[in-house]
């Protein structure tokens, strides 16, 4: 059995805590947040770190919802927020 050690915060040498967090972007104006997401969270600050699967999954995502927000923007619509959930 393989066991990874829980991460600590450099800054405040505190350890870090598994738990849901909210990933959020900005980009010329865009917002994009992300909720739920499981995390290395330090609890003094909040600083989250994700795993690199994670990061990817949103890399991704973050990609093809600015492109969407960006068509939109050009277009002048008026829908400016959209709540998209997956299940």
């Amino acid at each position: 059995m393989v066991t990874t050690p829980i991460p600590t915060c450099s800054e405040h040498h505190t350890e870090k805590e598994w738990r849901l967090t909210t990933f959020e972007y900005q980009e010329e104006g865009i917002t994009v947040r992300v909720p739920n997401l499981y995390a290395w969270v330090c609890p003094v600050d909040g600083e989250a770190s994700f795993t690199p699967d994670t990061v990817d999954e949103l890399l991704l995502t973050i990609r093809e919802l600015l492109t969407t927000a960006k068509r939109a923007r050009e277009r002048r619509s008026e829908l400016t927020e959209y709540i998209v959930s997956v299940g």
